[in-house]
């Protein structure tokens, strides 16, 4: 089958590989859509935390269950499943305090783990999810509508909440979703017209400078250091900020302001417990991210094109096709 392997920041390699072994809590799976994350990009770039090369990428996962062991319930074999990949240890102190998704041993496929940009994966039962109604597309987009979910879940915002969202890409339209969703009033600061223009489309106010306007509740998820060092500026007094995205590098603010304003500042990482409630929700009609994929390209493309998805203008989401020609 094929994988392609990311070996160093900048040079992929498409290679073949055996079909994967499976354990006894493994489903075999044929990955057939892979979400490009910027997690993938910052890979690429050498800029990604908790990294390591070589690495086969792939975290955001719509996959059909090819076998699954024979005590496994609720999943059989002809499957849609979108993969929640991070793999904690139920036991660690995180994990006993129910937040899963920081655990102290969290290993994410396609991060610290080899993850699914390959024909065929193996996956522990548990991390399957499966949906009668949504397509791979959809189901591969789940993982980045769960750190979304997560940010805003964390951030603790209510109806009428005045929210700034700094970053229009997909983890910044994953907060959108659920800040909505929750009757959050919503305004989107990005530098690009494109990403703009797609954020009013979607009938969410878009700026591109923020002036003297203040919110109650701020997500900065560019995962770039200038841009959250001014997010506390854009906070309101009495504000909560959340940093959704993460960046290799020491982030500075001015104490006193910090403290005159008496700001709550939180991280976000990962989802906990959301997959199926996520799931739900695009079964349901709540969340449409079919207008999110506006690129796509073959697996056995990946190692030659990756290194242009930076260059597309106006690039939402970009996915990324799994063929029979890749098994």
């Amino acid at each position: 089958m094929r994988q392609v392997v990311l070996n160093q920041p900048g040079e992929f390699s498409d290679e073949s590989a055996p079909s994967p072994t499976l354990g006894p809590e493994d489903a075999l799976v044929r990955v057939r859509s892979i979400g490009v994350c910027g997690t993938d990009l910052h890979a690429f770039a050498g800029r990604q935390p908790f990294f390591t090369y070589p690495r086969v990428l792939g975290h955001e996962l719509g996959v059909e269950v090819l076998s699954i062991p024979a005590n496994a319930a609720g999943i059989t074999a002809g499957d849609r499943c979108s993969v929640e990949p991070y793999v904690n240890n139920p036991d660690s102190h995180a994990s006993r305090l129910g937040k899963p998704n920081c655990c102290e041993e969290l290993q994410v496929m396609g991060v610290h783990v080899d993850g699914g940009m390959r024909g065929l994966f193996t996956v522990p039962v548990r991390l399957l999810h499966p949906s009668k109604k949504l397509s791979y597309d959809q189901l591969a987009l789940v993982e980045t509508l769960g750190i979304g979910f997560h940010a805003v879940e964390r951030s603790e915002l209510g109806e009428g909440a005045k929210t700034l969202v700094i970053g229009a890409g997909p983890i910044g339209l994953a907060v959108v979703e659920f800040a909505n969703a929750l009757g959050a009033a919503v305004t989107v600061l990005d530098i690009s017209p494109e990403r703009r223009k797609f954020i009013e489309q979607r009938g969410v106010e878009a700026v591109g400078e923020i002036g003297d306007r203040r919110f109650d509740y701020v997500f900065d998820a560019t995962g770039a250091k200038a841009s959250m060092e001014a997010a506390f500026d854009y906070c309101a007094h009495g504000a909560t900020l959340v940093f959704v995205g993460l960046i290799q590098d020491t982030i500075s603010f001015h104490d006193p302001s910090f403290h005159r304003k008496e700001l709550t500042l939180k991280s976000s990482r990962n989802s906990a417990h959301a997959f199926p409630k996520i799931i739900a929700m695009i079964e349901e009609g709540k969340i449409d991210t079919a207008p999110w994929v506006n690129h796509r390209m073959k697996l056995s493309e990946v190692a030659d094109d990756f290194k242009g998805l930076r260059q597309i203008p106006g690039l939402v989401k970009a996915v990324i096709e799994v063929g029979d020609e890749d098994l």
